[in-house]
């Protein structure tokens, strides 16, 4: 290998490098996009502003009763990650408020391989620069947090052969 392309993939190897350590290190910022609401159901105040809060575990018979729990199930309810009080928040086992843009902590908590796989860019969808801005896909772009699990796709079927269309 020449000596010029060594040197530049060593710039390259450090400037990886540095950006997965810079994204490794706690507390580090994630700019990412507004969370996949269903349309007209945020800020979750506007219904819940005048409720009382009730947080015996039960089904909801009354509204949400499309959200089927399927996460953990019998361990979980809605009420151990969205905050009581403040019904636009989510909170951490340590009772800190989280926005929603900060899902990936309230996932993280659980799921902490992920998180580190997710914070370096192993797990999950980024886009923007290599070396530059990024923006990082949080975890319910892609998973339904009531029901995180993918779920079986149908195999396609196999591509046409360029001879096949000349036909």
């Amino acid at each position: 290998m020449r000596p010029g392309r060594i040197l530049a993939a060593a710039v390259a190897a450090l400037c990886l490098a540095g950006g997965v350590a810079a994204a490794a290190q706690p507390g580090a910022q994630f700019p990412v996009p507004a969370p996949p609401f269903t349309p007209g159901i945020f800020p979750c105040s506007d219904c819940h502003k005048e409720m009382k809060p009730n947080a015996t575990r039960r089904e909801l018979k009354d509204e949400h009763t499309d959200i089927v729990l399927n996460h953990a199930q019998g361990q979980r309810w809605c009420l151990d990650c969205h905050d009581t009080n403040d019904r636009d928040r989510l909170h951490l086992v340590s009772g800190r408020k989280i926005r929603f843009e900060e899902s990936y902590l309230l996932c993280g908590q659980c799921h902490g391989d992920k998180f580190r796989d997710w914070r370096v860019g192993v797990h999950g969808k980024r886009t923007g620069m290599w070396n530059g801005e990024k923006q990082y896909m949080l975890c319910v772009h892609c998973h339904n947090p009531h029901d995180p699990s993918y779920k079986p796709i149908p195999p396609e079927p196999p591509p046409v052969r360029p001879d096949d269309i000349r036909k």
